[in-house]
């Protein structure tokens, strides 16, 4: 009886792992039939398909074939992301540099405006006389 049931765990587990492994194999790596056909193989013939997936469509060699990225993966690995970062950050100082200039200056203009009315006043009325 544990050896039926040792037996089933062990067939349902090599055709759990030959169906993931044909879905997840890049369909230009297989060998023998097309990726849609070894999945059909393995789903209608499952310990046999899953054999034969193993023995024949798998592809060869030890190191599964890497993808070449023509484009960084993260933002710290693209040059023109950290450029436009560093010019961002540039421009952010700089407006807020011209802001704290203006705003002293709006500042000034109205301290010297309020001083200087007072005098306005009086050479407007010199003028007139």
């Amino acid at each position: 009886m544990l050896f039926r049931v040792v037996l089933a765990v062990a067939v349902l587990a090599i055709y759990v792992y030959g169906l993931v492994d044909v879905i997840r194999t890049d369909g230009r790596l297989t060998r023998g039939i097309s990726k849609p056909a070894w999945i059909v193989v393995v789903i209608v013939l499952p310990l046999i398909g899953t054999l034969l997936w193993l023995l024949i469509g798998r592809p060869r060699g030890n190191a599964p074939a890497r993808q070449n990225y023509s484009h960084p993966t993260s933002p710290d690995d693209d040059p023109d992301f950290l450029r436009n970062l560093d010019a961002r950050r540039r421009n952010q100082a700089e407006a807020a540099r011209l802001k704290k200039l203006k705003d002293d200056l709006e500042a000034k203009g109205k301290a010297d405006g309020d001083a200087s009315s007072g005098d306005a006043d009086t050479h407007d009325t010199d003028e007139r006389k």
